[in-house]
C-alpha cells in the first residue's frame, strides 16, 4: 500500500466534496498545539536561568545539579510510552487537559522547592507530567491535518518551543533580577492553567466533530477517492500491537536516530546559559540578547527544515528522499560546526559557530517527529512516545556528561562527544531509518 495512502487510515465515504472556499480551523488547533509546546518549554527550560542563584541557595555543587536537571529527563523518558498509550486510548483533549494541569503545578513546586530533595521530586514531576503532552499532542495533529502537511506542522509546533528557550533568558531573566528565582516559577507556571481553560473549549478531537470545519477542509485534510468522495477515518477499535510496535527494527532505529538529536539539543535547554555565564562570562541583562541568538537559528531550522521535508514530499511521492534528506545534511552539518564553537577564543565567534550548528540540527526536527505519524496509522501516541522515551534517555546523559566535564574544568571535550553523536545520528538516518515501513 502506498505511504499516503496506508498513513491516512481512511475508508471510503459518500460524501460529495463541494466547490465553497475550505475553513482554515486546523491551523487554528496548529496555534492551541504551538502555544503548549511553548509552555511546557517555558516550564522546563527556566531552571538554566536561575540555576547559579538556585545552587547557592541550596549549597549545590554543578555535579549536583546535573543531577536534578537529569530528574527530569529521567522521568520524562519513563513516562512516555504509557502516557502517549493514554492518549491513543482517551484520546487528546482529555489527556492533555491532564497533562498541562500538572505541569503548571510541577512548575511552581519547583519555585516552592526547600533543597535539594524537593528540588529534584519537584523536576521528577514535571518530566511525568511533560513526558505524554507532545507525543499526544502528534496523535492530535494527525487527526487534523494531511501526510503532506506534516513535516511543516512538526516544525512549527518546535518553533515555539525553541522560541520558549530563545525568550527564556530575556523574560525569565527579567523577573529573576526584579523578584527573584521563586517568583519566576511561579509566573511561568500560571500560564498552563490559562492554555488549558482555552483548549478545553475550543479543540475538538477530530475535525469531523467541529463545527468551524466544513467540507472543504475536511476533503484538504482526509482527502477524497478516485468518485470525489472524501475519505472517512476510521473509528475501528483495535487493541496496541506492543510486541509488533517493541520488536520493530525500523522503531528502535527511529528512537536511536531521535537519542542523537536530543543529545545535542538537550544541551540548549540546561546548560548553555550556565556555559556562557561561567564559562564565556557573559553577564545575566547580555545573556538575554547574546543567549538567544542561537535559539532563533534554531526556530528558523525547525520551520525550514519540516517544510522542505513536505516540499519534497508533494513533489517526488518519496518518503524516504523527503524525510532522510533533510535529516541527514542537517546532522552532518550541525556537527561539523559545534567544534568550532568549542574551540574558538572568541565568544561572539563561538555564538555565531553554535547558532550554525543549533539552526543545522534543528533541521531534523520536522522529519524526526513527522515519520512516527507515517509509520505509527492510529497509534501514533504510542509509537510517538517510544521514540520520545530514547530520546529523553539520551537527553539524561546530556546534563550528566555536561555537567561532570563543566566541573571538572573540561569545557570543549562536552561539544566533541556531542559532535561524533551526531554524526552517528547521520549514518542513522541514511541507511536505517524507513518512514515506508510501518512499525504497527
Amino acid at each position: 500500500m502506498a505511504t499516503s495512502e496506508r498513513l491516512a487510515d481512511t475508508a471510503p465515504r459518500a460524501v460529495a466534496v463541494r466547490t465553497a472556499a475550505a475553513t482554515r480551523t486546523r491551523w487554528w488547533m496548529l496555534g492551541l498545539f504551538s502555544l503548549m509546546y511553548l509552555i511546557c518549554y517555558l516550564d522546563r527550560g527556566i531552571i538554566s536561568v536561575a540555576q547559579p542563584e538556585m545552587r547557592q541557595t541550596f549549597g549545590l555543587t554543578l555535579g549536583q545539579m546535573g543531577y536534578v536537571l537529569a530528574a527530569f529527563t529521567w522521568a520524562y523518558a519513563i513516562g512516555q510510552i504509557p502516557v502517549g498509550w493514554l492518549g491513543d486510548r482517551f484520546g487528546p483533549k482529555r489527556v492533555l487537559t491532564i497533562l498541562i494541569v500538572c505541569t503548571s503545578l510541577s512548575a511552581i513546586l519547583t519555585g516552592a522547592a526547600v533543597g535539594l530533595v524537593s528540588l529534584f521530586t519537584a523536576r521528577f514531576f514535571l518530566g511525568i507530567a511533560e513526558s505524554g503532552a507532545f507525543p499526544v499532542a502528534s496523535r492530535g495533529m494527525q487527526l487534523w491535518f494531511a501526510p503532506s502537511e506534516r513535516g511543516r506542522i512538526q516544525g512549527v509546533t518546535h518553533f515555539f518551543s525553541r522560541f520558549a528557550v530563545a525568550i527564556t533568558p530575556l523574560t525569565a531573566g527579567g523577573l529573576l533580577l526584579a523578584y527573584g528565582w521563586r517568583v519566576m516559577f511561579y509566573v511561568f507556571g500560571a500560564l498552563g492553567f490559562l492554555w488549558v481553560v482555552s483548549f478545553f473549549w475550543f479543540y475538538r478531537e477530530r475535525p469531523e466533530d467541529h463545527v468551524h470545519v466544513n467540507r472543504e477542509e475536511l476533503a484538504q485534510i482526509r482527502g477524497v477517492d478516485a468518485q470525489g468522495n472524501i475519505n472517512a477515518l476510521s473509528t475501528s477499535k483495535q487493541q496496541t500491537p506492543w510486541r509488533r510496535i517493541l520488536l520493530s527494527p525500523n522503531m528502535w532505529w527511529i528512537g536511536l536516530g531521535y537519542a542523537c538529536f536530543f543529545f545535542g539539543t538537550n544541551f540548549y535547554l540546561t546548560w548553555y546559559p550556565t556555559y556562557l555565564r561561567e564559562h564565556r562570562g557573559l553577564s545575566v541583562a547580555a545573556l538575554g540578547v547574546w543567549g538567544s541568538i542561537p535559539l532563533f537559528a534554531g526556530m528558523l531550522g525547525d520551520v525550514v527544515g519540516g517544510s522542505l521535508s513536505d516540499l519534497l514530499l508533494k513533489r517526488t511521492r518519496n518518503a524516504k528522499l523527503a524525510r532522510r534528506g533533510i535529516a541527514v545534511p542537517g546532522f552532518i552539518l550541525a556537527g561539523a560546526f559545534v567544534i568550532p564553537a568549542a574551540m574558538v577564543s572568541d565568544t561572539t565567534m563561538s555564538i555565531l559557530m553554535l547558532s550554525a550548528s543549533f539552526f543545522f540540527l534543528e533541521w531534523v526536527i520536522g522529519p524526526a517527529w513527522a515519520v512516527p505519524m507515517d509509520v505509527g496509522g492510529r497509534f501514533s501516541g504510542t509509537v510517538t512516545g517510544v521514540m520520545n522515551m530514547a530520546g529523553a534517555l539520551a537527553a539524561s546523559l546530556t546534563a550528566i556528561v555536561y555537567g561532570s566535564l563543566f566541573g571538572a574544568g573540561y569545557w570543549v571535550a562536552p561539544f566533541l562527544v556531542s559532535a561524533a553523536v551526531m554524526g552517528l545520528g547521520a549514518l542513522i538516518w541514511a541507511f536505517l531509518i524507513d518512514p515506508d515501513r510501518s512499525v504497527v
